[in-house]
């Protein structure tokens, strides 16, 4: 395929990498769309026919409601949940991003993660205690908090178990949902912890801190202070409204990039200690054993990451020609880069189009132009942060880690497309 010109643009539309996929300037420049994309075919449309008087034009509409609902034909956009037998919400919900867009996960959408339910948390009995090796002890209530200078900081949160199938021998016949729904990004608004140490007085030796939460599991986590003394936030607002019971209301510890349960809900205790408090939390669970026996027990930030949202499985392609290929990035040391797209398993990777803005430490939405020819093909994404982190094949994370943990799993996710359409989870 040659150059074409449309409005003074020129774009070159040439296939840039193996099995169709095409030049990522088709999603920098709207102008140049129908130029970029001549000669592909889109799906059949009825153009030129009449619009109808519709029935819902007829009659007056529905009214006012206090807090607004998705449409009822949306209904199918929810989460998947699971939750441990003989208790009462402990497991994980997990975020379709198959059937979302852009950067900004809906605050009904968010994942959840529980170890023992949702606390039902009264917000005017509710403290925050700064103690420990501080000059003098802290004790807010949520109005006192709320006095103070916020600010907003749109970041992703992880669980650490996301993509843990990953890990498994054969390839699990799961969707993206299934497969890395455990994280989703929001605009968390908040006071600066910074602010609140400075008040209390940190005694120098203080290196680490304890973050527990007013659940019936007390979850809790021992954090390097000087670490997160530039981005910790203590989140009261989440898209704009009080951050949600399931998401820690009223108070959430917000640790941008920093693993997903160390951004401990329901806060209810800050300790300045001089050492890790090892709380059954960081000992019994998400620690990371190695292929020698040896386990890690602090690994903080989530590692640079992608997944193609669609096409994914459960999405059925209908027939050849062209698609957009898109997905999420994201990197808990910093900014993604760029993302590369694969449409022959690995063979041949084209760069794709990241949709601003591209945020240090929150998701990012790319996008790449492919003219499908209806035969097979094996998809990939694979992320490149600022710090020059590359995201790791399936092969290389097993031969770094070995396969006896669950956890930070974050190698390239692969989606087999048959001439038929059907896409699955494969390994390759």
């Amino acid at each position: 395929m040659g150059h074409r010109k449309s409005k003074g643009v020129t774009i070159d539309a040439d296939v840039v990498a193996g099995n169709g996929l095409l030049d990522r300037r088709v999603f920098l420049s709207g102008a140049a769309m129908s130029a970029a994309t001549g000669g592909i075919t889109f799906p059949d449309t009825a153009a030129g026919d009449p619009l109808p008087v519709e029935s819902w034009m007829k009659t007056p509409g529905a009214p006012f409601v206090p807090y607004g609902q998705p449409s009822e034909y949306e209904n199918k956009v929810a989460r998947t949940f699971t939750t441990a037998p003989g208790t009462t919400g402990t497991g994980a919900s997990r975020t379709p991003h198959h059937l979302l867009d852009g950067m900004i996960t809906p605050n009904g959408l968010h994942f959840e993660r529980h170890h023992s339910g949702i606390p039902d948390i009264n917000p005017d009995a509710h403290r925050l205690v700064i103690h420990g090796l501080v000059k003098r002890s802290l004790v807010f209530t949520l109005d006192e908090l709320t006095r103070y200078p916020m600010e907003s900081r749109i970041a992703f949160i992880e669980c650490g178990g996301n993509g843990q199938l990953l890990y498994q021998k054969e390839p699990a016949q799961v969707g993206v949902q299934q497969m890395q729904g455990q994280v989703s990004c929001a605009e968390w608004t908040g006071v600066k912890l910074a602010a609140l140490l400075q008040e209390a007085g940190v005694d120098p030796k203080a290196k680490w801190i304890l973050a527990e939460g007013a659940d019936a599991a007390g979850m809790s986590r021992s954090l390097p202070l000087a670490e997160i003394m530039q981005d910790a936030l203590i989140a009261l607002y989440q898209n704009g409204e009080r951050v949600r019971p399931a998401n820690g209301y009223p108070i959430r510890l917000l640790l941008p990039g920093f693993e997903g349960n160390m951004n401990v809900k329901w806060l209810r205790r800050i300790k300045l200690t001089e050492g890790p408090t090892m709380t059954k939390d960081e000992t019994s669970k998400y620690t990371i054993t190695m292929p020698d026996g040896k386990s890690l027990q602090f690994v903080f930030a989530q590692e640079g990451k992608s997944v193609i949202t669609r096409p994914s499985p459960g999405l059925t392609m209908k027939e050849p020609g062209f698609y957009e290929i898109t997905g999420l990035a994201w990197s808990g040391y910093g900014k993604i880069a760029k993302v590369e797209i694969s449409a022959d398993g690995g063979k041949s990777w084209a760069p794709a189009a990241l949709q601003e803005p591209v945020l240090s430490k929150a998701l990012t939405r790319f996008r790449m132009a492919w003219r499908w020819n209806g035969g097979p093909a094996v998809l990939q994404s694979r992320a490149t942060d600022d710090i020059g982190y590359v995201q790791p094949t399936r092969e290389k994370m097993i031969a770094d880690r070995g396969s006896r943990t669950i956890y930070h799993s974050n190698a390239v996710t692969t989606w087999g497309v048959s001439e038929n359409g059907e896409v699955k989870h494969v390994y390759a």
